[in-house]
């Protein structure tokens, strides 16, 4: 039996993989999807008070929780495909190495468009995973209990700290620096899509990797994620997931009192000052700023895992679950839908075709947008599953991976 063939899916991963999909286009749409424009001297589409309150809802439910989840599930996928080719007495470590090869491809040519993309760091950290998949399961907590805490912020902090003077921090793709200014400026001055992708490239990649493993370390968030997929597919959790309900509630309400407990905890903070990390080389890093950081780091994946629960909760509530279905398809073609939404965005924002229009909408009028190329999105996804075993970019995805072209039009007998 081939490991190129469909199999069974867990049908609530499909599901919840759409509705992280759903939480990313809408930040990234109010984010402009990282793409600078020139702003124009008439805001359109404005609505101020309407405005401010979707921009805390951004900021403060959808940002950094909802890709929290699409980080999880790539972890818990990964295990998947390696637990079933070992059923199968298949050795699938190789042919994965080879398939996150392709998806860094994909990732790096898909950054032309819009910087945001996160699909190259997740195929960097898929590697990673291999060595892991045997693992003991407290060696894996260990080191997401490290990666969450901050481990690799602190050790850098303490360098730093312990030769201020002498090393610089690092800076980022925002910094105040003559030389990247004029560039940007460039960029903005001779609009084209091929200046677009120079400007990403050169400017905005050396940022990107400058905050997935800088001080913000966001990078190591995510490859705690990834860990944490893996532990939660080995202890077959969604699998027994019906025979757990009420072990899963209350693991509900332990993420919520910890999401909540941690914002508690930061109202007693003072609020961080982060130019300390982009200043120069004489200012000592505070430890009352990496505490700061570290916690908001925990608030962030505790309301994921509540979010991640209270949704895989209401699905197997059959009178939520018919809603919920539809999300499916959405997660089935995920890889596509994602790539798309950045296409969408590039085209949407960037400068050199309607950057002009798009970047002086206020906040409501893109999250509403944003919605609704999730709709049309999600109508496409089932049409085309109808037809298709895969999305177009899984099947490319899944054919060179095996390096020969997979079944892709359904059949009497797939449909069956």
């Amino acid at each position: 039996m081939s490991l190129s063939s469909p199999l069974k899916r867990i049908t609530v991963l499909d599901a919840l993989r759409g509705f992280a999909l759903l939480g990313v286009i809408l930040i990234h749409m109010i984010q402009h999807f990282g793409i600078r424009s020139l702003p124009s001297e008439n805001a359109a589409m404005s609505f101020p008070i309407i405005d401010e309150a979707v921009q805390w809802i951004g900021s403060n439910i959808i940002m950094g929780r909802f890709i929290n989840i699409f980080a999880f599930l790539f972890g818990l996928s990964f295990f998947i495909q390696m637990d079933r080719a070992a059923k199968k007495g298949v050795d699938f470590r190789f042919r994965f190495i080879w398939r996150m090869i392709l998806l860094l491809v994909m990732g790096l040519l898909v950054h032309s468009f819009f910087n945001l993309e996160i699909i190259s760091i997740y195929a960097v950290f898929g590697i990673l995973m291999l060595p892991l998949f045997r693992a003991k399961n407290w060696i894996l907590l260990s080191i997401v209990v490290f990666l969450l805490l901050g481990g690799p912020r602190i050790i850098r902090a303490v360098e730093h700290n312990s030769s201020v003077g002498i090393e610089q921090l690092d800076k980022p793709e925002f910094a105040n620096n003559d030389q990247r200014t004029r560039t940007v400026l460039e960029h903005l001055a001779n609009p084209s899509f091929m200046n677009s992708v120079i400007h990403n490239y050169e400017e905005r990649l050396p940022g990107k990797l400058n905050y997935q493993f800088g001080y913000f370390g966001r990078g190591y968030i995510t490859f705690a994620l990834f860990i944490i997929g893996l532990i939660v597919g080995r202890i077959r959790f969604f699998e027994k997931f019906n025979e757990l309900k009420k072990r899963s509630f209350y693991l509900f309400i332990g993420f919520v009192t910890a999401t909540v407990l941690v914002i508690c905890a930061q109202s007693m903070l003072p609020p961080p000052d982060v130019s300390i990390l982009f200043g120069s080389n004489s200012q000592n890093i505070p430890s009352s700023l990496l505490a700061v950081m570290t916690l908001q780091d925990l608030e962030l994946v505790f309301f994921s895992g509540a979010l991640t629960l209270g949704f895989a909760l209401l699905y197997q509530n059959i009178k939520f679950r018919k809603y919920l279905e539809v999300l499916s398809p959405y997660g089935r073609t995920a890889l596509t839908n994602y790539i798309v939404q950045g296409v969408i965005g590039a085209m949407l924002f960037s400068p050199w075709l309607l950057g002009k229009t798009f970047s002086n909408w206020g906040v409501t009028a893109l999250f509403i947008l944003g919605i609704v190329i999730y709709v049309v999105q999600i109508v496409c996804s089932k049409y085309w599953l109808k037809h298709f075993l895969y999305g177009p970019l899984e099947w490319l995805w899944r054919s060179g991976t095996y390096l020969k072209l997979q079944p892709f039009r359904k059949t009497t007998r797939s449909n069956g």
